[in-house]
């Protein structure tokens, strides 16, 4: 049975946008309720199809990274539920696993990109310039290699639609100002450390990852979106991880391979994607979760 939310579209609460994956609704002045959905993005185009229960493993998987890495940084989170915000039973039933209410922020418009090892875009900038982002790193490393230590790579934030694009670091200070700037640039290296580590531990590598940031009314820095979750980071089974190869995936760059043997230019509008891959790709975007907190 096919479970999944491609939309929501709630008559209590102001919807104040749809992401490529989430919406979001008003609750008041300092709150909002945010809402992960089945939907799926790939190569920045949001994929007519939607992996069922995605919504609710991508929430699990944030809230506990944010719980366990809430020493280094506050988070979005707030004190009040889904009961606290006029949502009638069946909505709150139907939402209770995919949703998070959150203080409402001033987000940067910088993603915080850490890699810990070359692939992706990182993989084909080297072997065009040596460099990633602007950082140099060694000669002769090779697909999937371990760099020497994770690098900080901010991009642009693109609407949905858009592509967010690569920046160096200079850049993200004349956007956001140096002080901030250095400051995402170390958290996001702890964060990304901190999680490796731990991931580790579990049997999965966390290649990359992306946070997003926000500011409170005090200007203070604060942990939003998601965190950790096989969406935003390349998830790989450490034991048959090799270098030379692109590694097998629990995220979703099982959908992007897929996609990559398809005649398609990469433009709205996506491809359907085949009930045997959309189920696949449910069930590795469960596998990491079960390991990771298991």
């Amino acid at each position: 049975m096919n479970t999944a939310i491609f939309e929501t579209n709630l008559t209590s609460l102001p919807l104040i946008t749809r992401g490529k994956v989430r919406d979001i609704y008003a609750i008041d002045e300092q709150h909002m309720l945010i809402i992960t959905t089945d939907r799926l993005s790939a190569f920045d185009v949001v994929l007519p199809d939607p992996i069922p229960e995605k919504g609710a493993v991508l929430t699990t998987v944030s809230n506990f990274w944010f719980k366990k890495l809430a020493h280094i940084i506050p988070n979005h989170f707030s004190a009040l539920t889904l009961k606290d915000i006029g949502l009638s039973a069946d909505e709150i039933s139907e939402l209770a696993s995919r949703s998070v209410v959150v203080k409402k922020l001033r987000p940067l418009p910088v993603e915080a990109i850490v890699r810990g090892y070359l692939i992706g875009s990182g993989w084909k900038d080297y072997q065009q310039t040596g460099q990633v982002c602007g950082i140099d790193l060694p000669q002769n490393l090779q697909l999937a290699s371990k760099l020497p230590q994770a690098i900080f790579t901010p991009s642009t934030k693109a609407d949905v639609g858009g592509h967010d694009e690569n920046i160096d670091f200079a850049k993200m200070e004349s956007l956001i100002g140096k002080k901030l700037a250095q400051q995402v640039r170390d958290v996001s290296l702890q964060l990304y450390t901190e999680a490796a580590t731990f991931a580790l531990e579990k049997g999965i590598i966390i290649a990359d990852t992306k946070f997003e940031f926000g500011l409170n009314d005090k200007d203070e820095l604060v942990l939003i979106d998601e965190i950790l979750s096989p969406d935003s980071s390349r998830f790989w089974p450490a034991d048959s991880y090799r270098e030379g190869i692109s590694p097998p995936s629990f995220d979703k760059q099982f959908i992007r391979d897929y996609l990559e043997t398809l005649d398609w230019d990469k433009t709205p509008p996506g491809p359907r994607i085949p009930q045997e891959i959309l189920e696949k790709s449910a069930a590795k975007y469960q596998e990491v979760a079960n390991l990771l907190m298991n």
